[in-house]
């Protein structure tokens, strides 16, 4: 039995207690064929010390929810993913409000993925442009 979408968003943020994901606050909202999109609040939690968003906490979401989109779209019984290399543009800054990740493949290789992740405010504004790079190895 397919889970509906609402039933796959759900299990997927409940695989992210306990995780940075959590610590961070973010939240999986979509997803579709070749995309996965999470966002984050931007609160001082995730502030440099001049108030405005930290590029990590925005590395930190891009890698989240492009590993994620890698993950949910594998046999996880046999296989697991691994981010091997992340870049990130950041292009504006951000005080408060959410920023949304929106994690697009490249390419969806049997063994490596490439995904754009696009990170926006809620205005759709481009706050940075982030690359990923991860590899599906089997489990053992």
């Amino acid at each position: 039995m397919q889970l509906s979408k609402k039933d796959m968003l759900e299990q997927a943020n409940k695989a992210c207690k306990n995780t940075l994901m959590e610590t961070l606050n973010i939240e999986i909202i979509d997803y579709s064929e070749d995309t996965l999109v999470a966002r984050m609040p931007v609160t001082p939690r995730v502030h440099q010390p001049d108030g405005v968003l930290h590029g990590g906490a925005t590395a930190a979401l891009a890698e989240s929810v492009g590993s994620f989109a890698s993950h949910i779209f594998i046999d996880t019984d046999k296989f697991f993913v691994r981010g091997i290399e992340i870049t990130a543009n950041h292009l504006k800054s951000i005080t408060e409000g959410f920023v949304y990740a929106k994690a697009t493949f490249l390419h969806k290789g049997r063994t490596t993925q490439l995904i754009d992740i696009r990170v926006t405010d809620e205005a759709d504004n481009l706050i940075s442009i982030c690359k990923l790079s991860t590899i599906t190895l089997p489990k053992k």
